[in-house]
């Protein structure tokens, strides 16, 4: 099953819930635009450097396009689409006035020098330009991109669209970006997880956690999770996984990583592998890193008794199915995430207005607006017996198809 597909089936199962009928269904999962093109730069060796970049504008009912920039070896159409439709559906339930949309470029930025990155970013933004804008589609990072590719993109727009800092958000806080943006997503997770440990009479004071990917977002939710008195047990990323029992030490696996760029040799835990860890019986899950990662034999094999997902589409339709029958509940990527758009909204306002906000009003906001989307979402799977996941799409699909009935098809 392709990404886009895997989407489309969790779509459907809400779209049944909701009797959408064939019609609307075929309008609200069709990306409205696809563009792929080729960005081809001069590399530090002399040679020509050939890569493919895409953006898959999704649906701008409720807004402008809004959705991240992947660089990435995997990167491609159908991952575009697939992640451009959960943006619609992600900015949907935490009520934003924002579409979807996703895009990238399929290189593998580890391999390319800071000034080969620079060159690929601005020759992508020359050639898509036009399409994006603060009011048409404000891209953001995602993996393999940070706030020094936005910092380029932004300076990139401006040569053909004059001074627009709300054209891409995630951007250093010294170039028109907001504070809280690089915490946003893990904090947003840490939110989301005390509140489904709520429901089950759990705090997470106390609970042991694996997380998968110690990137941006992994390593901003331990921190998070740690200050609230969660122990983090075990942490991954590319190279493998670490793992001790009493709790990482997150200060010094920090300094270690700093310095080497990888948990790997991190003498505060033992050496395990990534699939190791996804099977550790912990309290809480949460794969942060690449999606699809839970297949059926996998998701038979998890002995956490939570899942929240901090990854896009880490879980396939079959592992889903399983993690049903087993009764391991599922907090799903489209409201889980959702703290790192809900900031770059508020970064997005703040561009528009030329006007800064405070940390603690950023961090009060995001937390009401997660807190307030997490109780919508429980309290309908709860009305109507069905999954998380199905009452989020459900919750996203009734916004996004009530905006497409009142602006006109």
């Amino acid at each position: 099953m392709q990404a886009f597909e895997a989407t489309n089936y969790y779509f459907h199962q809400a779209a049944k819930c909701l009797d959408l009928t064939e019609n609307i269904r075929t309008l609200m999962i069709t990306p409205d635009r696809e563009v792929r093109v080729e960005v081809a730069i001069e590399l530090d060796s002399g040679r020509i450097g050939n890569f493919i970049g895409y953006r898959v504008q999704h649906d701008n009912a409720r807004g402008p396009y809004k959705g991240g920039l992947r660089y990435h070896p995997a990167v491609d159409q159908d991952e575009a689409r697939s992640l451009a439709s959960l943006m619609t559906w992600k900015t949907a339930i935490v009520d934003l006035p924002f579409g979807g949309a996703k895009g990238g470029i399929n290189c593998d930025p580890r391999k390319l020098s800071r000034g080969e990155l620079e060159r690929v970013t601005r020759k992508f933004i020359e050639k898509i330009h036009d399409m994006i804008g603060p009011h048409k589609d404000i891209p953001a990072p995602d993996m393999g991109t940070d706030a020094q590719v936005m910092a380029w993109i932004m300076n990139e727009y401006a040569k053909y669209e004059g001074f627009h800092p709300a054209c891409v958000t995630g951007k250093p806080v010294e170039f028109h970006g907001s504070a809280g943006r690089e915490a946003a997503t893990g904090f947003g997770l840490a939110i989301i997880t005390r509140e489904m440990l709520a429901r089950l009479q759990r705090t997470i004071a106390g609970t042991t956690f694996a997380i998968q990917g110690y990137g941006n977002v992994g390593s901003h939710t331990a921190r998070c999770l740690a200050q609230m008195g969660g122990r983090i047990i075990s942490v991954s990323d590319a190279y493998g996984a670490i793992v001790n029992p009493e709790g990482l030490d997150l200060a010094e696996l920090d300094r270690h990583v700093a310095v080497s760029q990888k948990i790997v040799g991190f003498k505060g835990g033992d050496a395990i592998t990534n699939e190791q860890l996804l099977t550790l019986p912990v309290d809480v899950l949460i794969p942060a890193a690449l999606g699809g990662i839970f297949d059926r034999a996998m998701a038979q094999a998890v002995q956490a008794k939570l899942i929240v997902e901090a990854a896009n589409g880490p879980t396939w339709p079959e592992g889903d199915e399983v993690f049903v029958a087993r009764g391991i509940p599922v907090v799903p990527d489209v409201l889980a995430n959702a703290g790192g758009v809900v900031v770059s909204y508020f970064e997005w306002v703040q561009n528009l207005q030329h006007f800064r906000w405070p940390l603690d009003q950023i961090q009060r906001e995001e937390e009401a607006r997660l807190v307030e989307a997490f109780r919508d979402m429980y309290d309908l799977a709860q009305r109507k017996g069905v999954t998380l996941r199905t009452a989020a799409f459900m919750k996203a699909i009734s916004r996004v198809g009530r905006a497409k009935v009142l602006g006109g098809i």
